[in-house]
């Protein structure tokens, strides 16, 4: 199989998949016979096969995925409008903590909380790219190392640069922290929403 056919069966597997795809079943398309260091070199030409197109190829912590530019977001809003939802207590501070000490492990957070940080709070704010996975901790079990993406800087700047001028709040801790909760959405409307997600997934 030559580099081209082996590009056009990449994509059609990523554009057809409903979730991110790791490198480890990208290799089962091709039964093992292509290396991880091959399977990236391909994964990257064909993100460039994308440049200048609404859609693009990004690789996030779960995977790789074909998503919407950002830019693309106010028209595709259009289809589907609805009220960002608001998020719990727990979402706030793991996002606040991850600002603060990045990079961070999961296990950092759940230091500095207190109580277990899940997996489904993690999946949350990488959906919603505001945060990433960076790389891996030389430790044990090679943790993820996570931090807030380009889009969340943005636009944080964009509200600063909007709101009146206010004290810095203070970072949570293990003693301030509220334990997790099994709901990610608050029920109440007593939260505040952050920022809307900055893309959409193919």
């Amino acid at each position: 199989m030559n580099t081209q056919d082996a590009k056009r069966v990449l994509e059609t597997a990523l554009i057809c998949a409903t979730q991110p795809m790791p490198l480890r079943e990208l290799r089962v398309l091709f039964a093992d016979q292509l290396g991880p260091d091959t399977l990236r070199m391909l994964l990257d030409e064909l993100a460039q096969d994308w440049d200048g197109r609404g859609v693009e190829l990004v690789s996030v912590a779960s995977g790789w995925r074909f998503q919407s530019r950002p830019e693309m977001r106010e028209y595709l809003d259009r289809l589907h409008p609805e009220k960002p939802p608001k998020y719990s207590r727990a979402v706030l501070e793991t996002l606040a903590i991850i600002a603060y000490r990045q990079p961070v492990t999961r296990g950092d957070i759940e230091d500095i909380r207190g109580v277990v940080v899940s997996s489904q709070i993690i999946k949350q704010l990488e959906d919603r790219n505001w945060i990433e996975c960076i790389g891996h901790r030389d430790a044990p079990g090679r943790p993820g190392l996570y931090a807030t993406t380009r889009h969340t800087l943005a636009v944080s700047a964009d509200a600063e640069s909007a709101a009146a001028p206010l004290e810095p709040a203070p970072m949570p801790t293990a003693d301030t922290a509220t334990p997790l909760n099994d709901d990610l959405v608050e029920p109440s409307g007593s939260e505040a929403p952050l920022p809307p997600e900055s893309h959409h997934e193919h």
